[in-house]
């Protein structure tokens, strides 16, 4: 069986890599078990853990949707967020909306029940809100009750009932003709009411109702950010969308120009930026300084220039990415037993590596490599079983491979890991069958 220690020249190469003048200063060297880490990051992984069991026990969330809520908010003991429950449930909301609701917007789960949620659920009831309306209302749009109370969370509530009766009867041409004319809260109102007509989804307007997203406040400004984001071919239906136009409210043409030009200094043709646009609008958010320097760092971590460009043109999304984390991915896989040149081919092939936790790059290939007796150039010739869900995809399929190894049927020969990970389902069960 393979060993993830490392020998000879990889720990050579390993503890090169690690002197070298660019990296993170401060930063503890990983061992081969990943051991050395600081308190505050057990205390913080001890609360993320904490909180994803309560909620797989408490809400019967699955294990990746309860991890991902965890990144989001963390609590360590059972109190407070079971006052939170304990108050949606005597307030008639269901188990599937109360779920929607901490799926949605976590958050409140630290909040104070009594004190600031219970107040504002009974003035909206003050207000006429029939329970039905109020636990329907709340469930499609959690972050009202993240709101002031009064006039401000009145003012929401009031506006979101009438969209989704919109919705129902497609009265919004009735809806924008009650409307005052250059009023800020009635062309936010408006605004949000055109998106709604071109199809963006209820839950992306809500969430720039609720968030103050300054795209929805104007009207020349919107209109002319909304047109050019539909020319560009934009999706209503997809949060891109949304993105798009906020990036394209946001920044000046000038500025937006000076970043394109920075770009285009690094290499990219004007046509290649606004792919990148296209594939991920919140790139333009990064400065023209962090463009540089994400550009810069890849070059340090071994690719060349057009393998930098390719890298960042296939996911711009790593630009975003900071200089320490991109530094420790790298780190981990150096631990793990892959060379320099072998990381660079990986990056290459599949960029969205980069931007991966330490940990689940090591979960991921030790499982294939430890329990399945993958050799470690495996992962390198299919990199993208790093991005497939170990607990639904990798392990239900490894286990079948396992079972039907167990009973001669496959021979003694290991099947190659992208005849058995990168298939679709359907492909996997017409060519692995057990009978």
């Amino acid at each position: 069986m393979y060993s993830l220690k490392l020998h000879g020249k990889k720990l050579g190469e390993l503890q090169k890599w690690r002197h070298m003048s660019f990296a993170v200063q401060n930063e503890s060297a990983f061992s081969n078990s990943f051991s050395s880490v600081s308190s505050a990051a057990i205390d913080g992984r001890k609360g993320k853990n904490f909180t994803a069991s309560y909620l797989v026990e408490s809400l019967g969330l699955t294990s990746k949707v309860a991890k991902s809520i965890s990144m989001r908010v963390i609590f360590e003991d059972k109190g407070n967020p079971d006052s939170v429950l304990s108050l949606f449930r005597s307030n008639g909301f269901t188990k599937s909306q109360i779920s929607s609701i901490v799926m949605d917007y976590p958050q409140l789960l630290v909040l104070d029940a009594e004190k600031s949620l219970a107040p504002k659920l009974q003035f909206l009831l003050s207000r006429g809100a029939s329970r039905s309306d109020l636990t329907e209302i709340v469930s499609t749009v959690p972050e009202i009750l993240g709101r002031k109370a009064g006039q401000t969370i009145s003012r929401y509530y009031d506006f979101i009932k009438e969209v989704i009766e919109a919705d129902k009867s497609s009265k919004y041409e009735t809806l924008c003709q009650s409307l005052p004319e250059g009023n800020r809260q009635g062309n936010k109102i408006r605004n949000v009411l055109v998106l709604r007509e071109l199809g963006v989804p209820q839950k992306l307007l809500f969430s720039l109702l609720i968030s103050d997203a300054q795209p929805v406040c104007g009207k020349e400004n919107f209109e002319e950010s909304l047109k050019k984001v539909v020319e560009m071919g934009f999706d209503p239906t997809t949060s891109r969308f949304v993105h798009a136009l906020k990036v394209i409210y946001k920044y000046s043409e000038k500025t937006i120009e000076e970043k394109v030009n920075v770009c285009k200094g690094l290499g990219f043709a004007v046509e290649d930026v606004w792919k990148m646009f296209k594939k991920s609008p919140t790139f333009m958010n990064n400065s023209e300084k962090k463009i540089v320097q994400t550009f810069e760092t890849l070059k340090k971590c071994g690719l060349l220039e057009d393998e930098v460009l390719s890298v960042m043109k296939r996911f711009p999304q790593c630009i975003g990415a900071s200089e320490k984390k991109i530094l420790n991915t790298i780190e981990t896989f150096l631990c793990l037993g892959f060379s320099k040149d072998e990381f660079v081919i990986l990056a290459k092939r599949f960029p969205q590596c980069l931007i991966l936790s330490g940990k689940t790059v090591t979960k991921k290939t030790e499982f294939v490599v430890k329990k399945m007796n993958w050799p470690l150039k495996s992962v390198i010739s299919t990199p993208s079983m790093l991005g497939y869900s170990l607990e639904k995809r990798t392990v239900p399929r490894c286990n079948v491979i396992k079972a039907l190894m167990a009973k001669g049927l496959l021979g003694s020969e290991l099947p190659l890991m992208s005849s058995v990970l990168v298939c679709s389902n359907e492909e996997f069960l017409n060519r692995y069958r057990l009978e």
